[in-house]
């Protein structure tokens, strides 16, 4: 994928090389397989780990009422109508160095992945935390949940047997839906240079890095963005589908 050839730079398409070669002589077309993988991992760790972050916050605001639903609200409210692209630029300029991270790791591809995942997954809970706290807050008047508290359940096993599995649907489709973006996040981060960090290939390092030969190879730019589109569309169609699955108001075709 990192191999570079300079005698072979921008190769057209042929049997060797299906999409022609990059201005390193690379393989474009292995580097935007590997580079897919790099921004579908992202975006699927990113939102899982925003929808455990969320859904801990949606259950204690839902469970708990009173003063420490209202400061909760508020935190989610808060980082709501923070301005995001510009947070997510700030957190990713962070110097892990002077957190206390070695040189080593600083500069492995581990950490850049990692320090975009929970970079994205401290900005984007806040959708899953609103709706988990709503169905939390009616899952509290059912008759199950009103028996088991009667019999001395405690809160931990009421969140966790009677209200947690009543709430995965949402939880399913926001995740789902989240991925997309996340994905087009960690696309813009790479393509400001603050995300993925070269020679590890991504699609949006990929866009960044072919913006100054758009006019000598412009398909260098195309496949990635392409690939990008592509990818957010059919995973929102995907979110759309398993909506309409779980949505018992749905009518049945």
């Amino acid at each position: 994928v990192n191999d570079t050839n300079l005698l072979k730079r921008f190769d057209p398409p042929s049997a060797q090389h299906l999409l022609g070669t990059d201005e390193a002589g690379r393989d474009v077309m292995a580097r935007l397989m590997y580079g897919g993988r790099i921004s579908l991992l992202v975006g699927l760790f990113g939102a899982i780990s925003a929808a455990l972050l969320g859904t801990l916050i949606g259950l204690m605001a839902g469970y708990y009422r009173g003063r420490t639903e209202a400061v909760l609200m508020r935190v989610t409210d808060g980082v709501i109508s923070l301005p995001l692209l510009p947070l997510l630029i700030v957190f990713a300029a962070i110097d892990l160095q002077k957190l206390g991270f070695s040189q080593e790791f600083v500069r492995s591809g581990t950490a850049n992945f990692l320090r975009i995942v929970i970079i994205i997954a401290l900005v984007e809970w806040t959708t899953v935390a609103r709706l988990v706290r709503a169905s939390t807050l009616s899952l509290m008047t059912r008759e199950f949940v009103l028996a088991a508290r009667t019999q001395g359940a405690s809160a931990r096993h009421i969140l966790t047997v009677h209200v947690l599995p009543n709430t995965t649907s949402p939880i399913i489709v926001a995740l789902s839906l989240a991925v997309g973006q996340i994905i087009l996040l960690e696309s813009t981060l790479s393509f400001l240079g603050l995300g993925i960090q070269p020679p590890t290939p991504s699609w949006g390092n990929m866009l960044n890095n072919a913006q100054e030969l758009i006019s000598r190879a412009p398909a260098l730019a195309f496949y990635p963005g392409f690939l990008i589109f592509v990818t957010v569309i059919a995973v929102n169609f995907l979110g759309d589908g398993l909506q309409d699955a779980f949505d018992p108001r749905a009518e049945s075709h």
